[in-house]
């Protein structure tokens, strides 16, 4: 996709983080934009920013406040941005995601249904009811679309690596690398192409996404609490500014890529996919040979805040349950 001006886009957690970051980018390059979030109240002051950015008015964006895990809710915002801005999205980014830190074998049921629900089932909402609205509004031939397309997942690096305590968010994110493969592969038969995107650490609000837990999923296994929230916040403080991240995507759409990563250079991207490579051949390895070539030991859970200063008022994240009687101690609160 090399043409923005005019077109339109829609992007899920357009409220904040990268999700407002890419609605910026986009809205400056001349798009009239929808942003949809489950934060109603964020969404406005979210629209003033995009506005503010871009210079453009308040007619070129959209807010909708929307759950994605609802498939009704999903096709609505479908409707509301037809009807708003006569057609479906030329450029449809799915962002929003949730993520929660603990023990893989910690995690219950309510740890996989909130973030898979989220970060993998709600990208399959989205698809399922995005894809046929675009394919038949400028669907074409190959190379030859009646309008230019293009449809991109937010995925993570977490998806090409495995995640001993981001387990559910790990799986998700794989799978939706898999799946925007699989759609990538056949978009240029109707003229459009499908990217997935994989960021790493960015600076955002999805520290603070326990907060927004429903309160029927809240049965997690893991240390979950202010003081953790707050160690989380400060983490993603250090991460990618999301305009650059999402300029870096936009260059990516416009070469029309498959997988995007979060570096400028490509020789950086490339670099990063042959060292996580170089991962994956550790696991057909005897036991005893890999644990000597790995540099932390799966049992150690300080291996993903050993960066980060513990400031007063913060506490480690990653950790089970204090209450867990079938984790091991130096895997849980107070262990």
């Amino acid at each position: 996709m090399k043409n923005f001006a005019g077109k339109i886009c829609f992007i899920t957690g357009g409220a904040s983080g990268l999700g407002l970051g890419q609605a910026k980018v986009f809205a400056k390059a001349g798009m009239k934009v929808a942003i949809g979030d489950i934060r109603a109240d964020a969404l406005h002051k979210a629209v003033s920013e995009i506005i503010d950015y871009a210079g453009c008015t308040a007619a070129d964006i959209l807010a909708i406040p929307f759950d994605l895990t609802d498939r009704k809710q999903f096709a609505k915002a479908a409707d509301t941005i037809e009807s708003v801005f006569g057609g479906p999205p030329h450029l449809f980014i799915q962002t929003a995601g949730v993520n929660s830190f603990g023990p893989a074998e910690a995690s219950t049921f309510d740890d996989f249904d909130w973030v898979v629900g989220v970060c993998f089932d709600g990208v399959v909402n989205g698809m399922v009811t995005f894809v046929p609205r675009i394919l038949r509004a400028y669907g074409g031939t190959p190379g030859n679309p009646r309008e230019e397309f293009h449809i991109v997942n937010v995925a993570s690096v977490g998806g090409l690596e495995s995640g001993p305590d981001t387990a559910p968010y790990s799986a998700a994110k794989a799978a939706v690398i898999n799946l925007s493969f699989s759609y990538a592969d056949n978009m240029p038969a109707y003229g459009g192409h499908a990217s997935v995107l994989c960021p790493w650490n960015i600076n955002s609000n999805i520290g603070s996404c326990e907060l927004y837990r429903p309160e029927n999923l809240r049965n997690t296994g893991y240390n979950v609490n202010e003081k953790t929230v707050a160690m989380l916040r400060t983490v993603h403080a250090t991460g990618q500014d999301p305009i650059d991240l999402a300029e870096v995507m936009k260059k990516g759409i416009e070469e029309d890529r498959v997988l995007i990563m979060p570096f400028h250079d490509e020789k950086d991207s490339l670099d990063w996919l042959e060292n996580e490579n170089n991962k994956l051949h550790l696991y057909m390895l005897p036991e005893k040979e890999r644990l000597e070539k790995t540099k932390y030991a799966s049992s150690d859970p300080t291996r993903i805040f050993e960066f980060y200063e513990l400031k007063d008022g913060v506490e480690p994240f990653g950790l089970a349950r204090a209450d867990n009687d079938y984790i091991a101690a130096n895997r849980k609160k107070g262990g």
